[in-house]
């Protein structure tokens, strides 16, 4: 009842936030993920969360509970990146079937080295081996040059807001990035 009163008093305070997508953009592609290892008291499986914007404005987003308990937490971050990367796929194709091509590989932003480090990494080891093959779809996507993975500090990404609490100033910065404005506000 107390989280339902939370959201109640959120909603009720942001009556007037809405999303603007600008006239003028590039129209670039970009991709965040997120996870957060072993959220789930009951289940232990961690939560994902992506987020997709289109020349700076959000288009896409989403947080899932993953269906697999990851064994760490490079895992479950490669989990997210193979989440989003079908994401921006989907998107992608989208786009083209209007007739808007993206030729570029597309920016996937995360904040874990490691697994950044374990898709760019060709040979595979004992340890990772326990990655569904599923997963492996990231390197591939890699290889053909359609996605590109970036790093980004973990106070500056925005998929946080999709798989953790968060306190109120992160909050409040985190949905800035999201192109978040008070429309009812004075100009």
């Amino acid at each position: 009842m107390d989280a339902a009163q939370r959201v109640v008093r959120y909603l009720k305070g942001s009556t007037g936030q809405g999303i603007l997508l600008p006239k003028e953009n590039n129209l670039h592609l970009v991709g965040y993920c997120d996870s957060d290892w072993g959220t789930c008291p009951i289940t232990r499986r961690s939560l994902t969360g992506y987020f997709v914007t289109l020349g700076g404005a959000p288009i896409s987003w989403k947080t899932k509970k993953q269906v697999t308990v990851s064994r760490s937490s490079a895992e479950a971050e490669y989990r997210s990146m193979a989440f989003a990367t079908s994401e921006l796929l989907w998107v992608k194709g989208f786009l083209a079937s209007m007739g808007i091509f993206h030729t570029q590989p597309i920016s996937l932003w995360c904040d874990s080295q490691v697994a950044i480090h374990i898709a760019n990494n060709p040979i595979f080891h004992e340890r990772t081996k326990h990655i569904e093959i599923d997963c492996h779809f990231v390197r591939e996507k890699l290889d053909e040059r359609t996605i590109q993975l970036c790093k980004i500090n973990t106070k500056q990404q925005p998929a946080d807001l999709f798989t953790k609490a968060l306190g109120h100033a992160q909050f409040q910065f985190l949905k800035s990035k999201l192109g978040i404005l008070d429309l009812h506000a004075p100009t």
